[in-house]
């Protein structure tokens, strides 16, 4: 199949371009390069473009013969987002609705779209299934949410067969470790820690230790990126037969902060220096997956369910490439 990976030059978006080469599918990126990094999708095209553009968009999908999408052009920061609530509604939820425009215009009917476990914010109930109320804190979730009801509307019609994938903790880094996280600024635990492993922060914060977890620190949970590729390409193929897909994608189990850094230190076998500070506003205590639908519907599993490797591959692309994709070192496709 010919897919348009939107966002295809980011972290998860990269990941994707990689498995769907490998799976014999033909992915063509088209990402602005705000946030993604050119040596990361190595020989897959790039049409370097903004969703926004929606004359540009429908030109590519022509061009290519483009017969689905998977839409990975969002901004993620959580704290940004409170900070520019606006670009995060221009970004995330304006060009969504370029996007769709787009595909009305050319008949591609097939989406799947990289949502967030943030769209439920403060959950009534652990773990978390899909069908609880959402109620986003902060803009970033809101923004998802808002592109989620209108991917559902847009199906009513008969014109969209969608499916909405909703990540707890991304994480790790996929291809044997050749593609991983390179965010600037940086706001992820498990790089964080790696790059306090690696010398290039003084220490790692944790915010509040006195949760009621069995260590005091945040419980989360956090998923393999070349899993979450795989549920992307299983919901694809549903696609064929249904109109609207919506999954929990996690592990469904958590860790804590503690013992992420402990991981982090097992691994590199590096010293890092912890300091503890305050909580934040709005973190909660414990974030699980329910991702029971995914596995049932889709037949989706993990490969990666321990902490562990999950660590162990992204020390794997930070140690290989201490400055992230600013190396210029081009990453082979698959």
């Amino acid at each position: 199949m010919n897919v348009m990976v939107c966002g295809g030059a980011g972290y998860i978006g990269s990941n994707m371009v990689a498995l769907l080469a490998r799976e014999g599918h033909s992915p063509v990126v088209y990402d602005n390069l705000s946030k993604g990094h050119r040596a990361a999708i190595g020989a897959a095209r790039l049409v370097e473009g903004d969703l926004a553009d929606c004359d540009r968009v429908v030109e590519t999908i022509t061009a290519n013969g483009v017969e689905a999408v998977m839409h990975f052009a969002a901004f993620i920061e959580v704290g940004e987002s409170v900070q520019e609530p606006l670009r995060y509604y221009h970004n995330n939820v304006c060009n969504t609705h370029s996007l769709l425009r787009a595909l009305e215009r050319t008949d591609v009917r097939k989406l799947v779209f990289s949502s967030t476990a943030a769209t439920y914010g403060m959950p009534e109930s652990v773990p978390i299934h899909e069908d609880l109320p959402k109620h986003p804190v902060n803009p970033y979730g809101e923004t998802k949410w808002a592109s989620e009801r209108m991917l559902h509307w847009q199906s009513q019609t008969g014109k969209l067969s969608y499916a909405a994938l909703r990540y707890f903790n991304a994480c790790g880094a996929g291809n044997g470790g050749r593609r991983g996280e390179d965010h600037r600024p940086e706001t992820h635990l498990i790089p964080l820690i790696i790059q306090a492993a690696l010398g290039q922060r003084p220490d790692i914060k944790i915010f509040g230790t006195d949760y009621e977890t069995p260590d005091g620190t945040c419980i989360r949970d956090y998923i393999h990126v070349e899993d979450l590729c795989r549920a992307h390409l299983l919901a694809l193929d549903h696609l064929d037969s249904e109109q609207e897909l919506i999954y929990n994608l996690g592990n469904g189990s958590g860790y804590s902060v503690r013992q992420v850094i402990d991981t982090v230190k097992r691994v590199s076998g590096k010293t890092i220096r912890v300091t503890e500070t305050e909580r934040r506003p709005g973190d909660p205590a414990v974030l699980t997956a329910d991702a029971t639908k995914a596995r049932t519907e889709l037949g989706w599993k993990t490969e990666y369910a321990a902490l562990e490797p999950i660590v162990a591959s992204a020390w794997e692309f930070h140690s290989r490439h201490p400055r992230g994709y600013g190396d210029g070192a081009e990453v082979p496709l698959a």
